[in-house]
C-alpha cells in the first residue's frame, strides 16, 4: 500500500520531526509513505473574513492539486467522524480489499481550509474535538498508521 501525507507547512520542532522519522522508518516494512507539503500562506495580523477565506482558498487549491489522481482521500477534519485504532485498521484492511492501494490523507494548515477540500474526499475524520497544531497530528497520524497496520497483522503494539 502507498500512503501520501498531503500537509500544509514544514515541521519546525526537532521532537516531531524525531517521532515522525521513527514512525516513517517503522512503516518501511507495511508501506510506502510520501510526504507532501506545501507552504502555508501569509495570514495578515487580524484578518477579516474576507482575507482570512482568501488565504484558505490558496492553501485549498495547492493542497488539492497534489493529491494524486487515484487515491483514497482521507482528510482530517475536527467535523469528522471520531474512529478508534481498530476502526482505521479495518478501514486500511477494507481498502486493499477493494483494490485501493493508495491512500492520500489530508491535514489542513492552521486556519484550515475550504469545503472544496471536504468534497473531494472519500471520508472525513477526526483525531478529537480537542483542538492540536497541524505539526502536531502529522506525529499523530503516522504513529497511529503503523499501529492500524500491527494491529491488522495481529502484532503486539500496545499492552
Amino acid at each position: 500500500m502507498k500512503i501520501t501525507l498531503a500537509c500544509v507547512g514544514k515541521i519546525k520542532e526537532k521532537y516531531l520531526s524525531a517521532g515522525i522519522e521513527e514512525f516513517t522508518k517503522r512503516l518501511t516494512p507495511f508501506c510506502k509513505l510520501e510526504t507532501v507539503a506545501i507552504s502555508e500562506e501569509r495570514m495578515p495580523e487580524d484578518p477579516s473574513p474576507a482575507e482570512k477565506e482568501q488565504v484558505l482558498a490558496k492553501e485549498t487549491e495547492r493542497l488539492l492539486a497534489i493529491i494524486p489522481q487515484n487515491s483514497y482521500v482521507i482528510v482530517l477534519d475536527v467535523k469528522g467522524a471520531l474512529i478508534s485504532s481498530e476502526e482505521m485498521a479495518a478501514k486500511f484492511d477494507k481498502l486493499a480489499l477493494d483494490g485501493n492501494s493508495h491512500v492520500t490523507f489530508v491535514i489542513g494548515g492552521a486556519f484550515g481550509y475550504t469545503d472544496a477540500l471536504r468534497k473531494r474526499a472519500d471520508e472525513t475524520i477526526s483525531f478529537s474535538r480537542m483542538t492540536f497544531t497541524h505539526q502536531m497530528i502529522r506525529l499523530l497520524l503516522v504513529e497511529q498508521i503503523y499501529r492500524a497496520f500491527k494491529i491488522s497483522r495481529g502484532e503486539k503494539y500496545h499492552w
